[in-house]
């Protein structure tokens, strides 16, 4: 991927990092711009954008060494109604993260989440939310959701409406339970990270 295009391009569509902020992001660039590297439209969508740090969370998370070789492919679900349509496999299509190829899966059981790296959740399964925390802690799995208050409910990255753009928080407490490794990067780029020091402390 042209790393200068899809600074070109997210300058253009006017998704900017906090001021203060670039230079403890240079790594992370990558992770937000490519939030609009995927959109066709001279504006993203929420879904497009949504998509694109879905995908992207991935290249900044490491997974236990007992999830990394279980399988060939590293899969993204959603777990309910699926807000996204084709707009996830038109991110993911052709990509690889840690060396396999992306692929997505739309699930409906709780028990399918052991087949995930990343589990969106959609707002569909708010009620069950208590359940699948426990179920994504013990198989180690990367939740992420545009339910309200996600990260302080369970979740470990909540999208969120930020000055009218999509931004994230993160729950670090989350992460180490499920034994999920947060790059510091990511850490320096959301909005809020709930538990321990601020990143770079």
């Amino acid at each position: 991927m042209n790393i200068a295009r899809v600074r070109e391009r997210w300058c253009a569509h006017r998704v900017r990092l906090p001021i203060g902020r670039w230079q403890a992001c240079c790594a992370a660039v990558i992770l937000i711009a490519c939030a609009l590297s995927f959109a066709q439209a001279s504006k993203p969508s929420e879904s497009q954008v949504e998509a694109a740090y879905l995908f992207n969370f991935g290249k900044f998370v490491t997974w236990p060494s007992d999830r990394v070789g279980t399988s060939e492919t590293f899969s993204i679900c959603v777990l309910g109604k699926d807000p996204f349509g084709a707009v996830l496999d038109e991110t993911v299509s052709g990509e690889q993260i840690n060396g396999k190829k992306v692929g997505i899966l739309r699930i409906s059981r709780i028990q399918e989440v052991r087949s995930c790296n990343i589990l969106f959740v959609s707002s569909s399964e708010e009620k069950r939310l208590p359940v699948i925390a426990v179920e994504a802690q013990r198989m180690h799995v990367l939740t992420v959701s545009d339910m309200p208050h996600f990260a302080e409910r369970g979740g470990t990255i909540g999208l969120i409406n930020h000055n009218d753009r999509i931004r994230f928080e993160v729950n670090r407490t989350r992460a180490e339970e499920c034994h999920l490794g947060l790059s510091s990067e990511l850490l320096k780029v959301a909005v809020k990270v709930i538990g321990g020091k601020p990143a770079g402390d």
